[in-house]
């Protein structure tokens, strides 16, 4: 019998792809959610693990559901039953079972790490808040990111956002044009001068199989995500440090004069041990009491809140640590509902 907390999280992952636009992940965990498991590894692994499985916390489905997605892009699986193919709860469970069984060692390798979705369009609310930090500060920015998985995000600076016919940033490789509601953010020219990553299983996106791993992550019946991510890895480079974020971030909260040191992550500071994210607050808060003018800092999180909708978007300021509510943005960056509290 499936425990129950297995059961809600696939449930619950479910009811979150259908919001976020993908019927087929939707059909796909529901299944997880209520049939059956065959007797495998893999199963005893998912059965028995410890702490919240649940997209709130260690996102066990989307774990589950890009291994299998791997397998497909691969040519190993499910040829004739994934998108753009539609086929029966039947149809698809059955193809699934045989999956778990026939790649159970592939899948439970797969599980170990957390989901690097690397969504792209997240570059929209980073490029919003880039323009606000520039706004205040008028000066270059030195960024950190944290959870950056491939580094597709350390770029956005490489991106464009428009809203209506307003241009923020550049318009070649990639333009964003998520759903806007609220004021427009300010037009400033942020300038990056210095850009680091970290991750603990950092993607290097000029490497085949670390590709296939951002793209496994991506969901089958949205090819517009898929093709955008493939845009950001044509311009991408390895950037991203293999390390624990809080340890990284430590020798680099070291104030440099005339530079905007820009700290963010997106839905990623969550699957940080709580431990780790108070360490990470107190030393950033710490960092934050010994800027200048001259040496400002800014804290951006597009993150979880449990609110009903999306994610939160803040900004943290310093000198004077100034919270700013900036809005909330849709998980994948659909959407972003701008407060313009700048």
């Amino acid at each position: 019998m499936t425990p129950p907390a297995v059961r809600e999280a696939f449930s619950y992952q479910s009811i979150a792809c259908a919001s976020l636009g993908s019927p087929f992940m939707a059909q796909l965990c529901n299944l997880f959610s209520e049939r059956d498991w065959p007797q495998t590894a893999l199963k005893d692994r998912v059965y028995s693990w410890t702490g919240d499985l649940s997209p709130r916390g260690e996102s066990v489905p989307l774990r589950v559901a890009g291994g299998l997605h791997a397998l497909y892009l691969e040519g190993r699986a499910f040829d004739g039953i994934y998108p753009p193919s539609k086929v029966s709860d039947e149809v698809l469970w059955d193809a699934v079972e045989g999956v778990l069984i026939d790649y159970d060692d592939f899948l439970c390798n797969w599980v170990k790490s957390a989901p690097q979705t690397n969504e792209v369009r997240r570059s929209s609310a980073i490029i919003a808040a880039a323009h606000v930090v520039a706004d205040r500060f008028g000066l270059p920015l030195r960024t950190s990111e944290l959870g950056a998985s491939g580094g597709l995000n350390l770029k956005w600076d490489h991106y464009g956002l428009r809203i209506g016919d307003a241009l923020w940033g550049q318009s070649g490789t990639l333009l964003l044009e998520p759903d806007w509601s609220g004021p427009k953010p300010p037009i400033a020219s942020p300038s990056v001068v210095e850009r680091q990553g970290v991750d603990l299983n950092p993607l290097d996106p000029t490497n085949p199989l670390a590709a296939l791993r951002l793209r496994a992550y991506l969901w089958p019946d949205q090819p517009d995500r898929i093709e955008r991510t493939a845009a950001a890895i044509e311009i991408a480079e390895p950037l991203v440090n293999q390390a624990d974020a809080i340890d990284w971030l430590a020798p680099r909260l070291t104030h440099v004069p005339r530079q905007t040191h820009m700290i963010y992550h997106t839905i990623a500071w969550q699957y940080f041990p709580s431990e780790r994210q108070t360490e990470g607050t107190k030393l950033i808060e710490a960092a934050g009491l010994q800027t200048t003018d001259q040496t400002p800092l800014a804290w951006f999180s597009m993150e979880n809140d449990g609110g009903a909708r999306g994610a939160a978007l803040t900004l943290r300021l310093w000198p004077g640590d100034v919270t700013l509510n900036l809005g909330r943005a849709d998980f994948h960056g659909r959407w972003i509902e701008w407060s313009g509290q700048c």
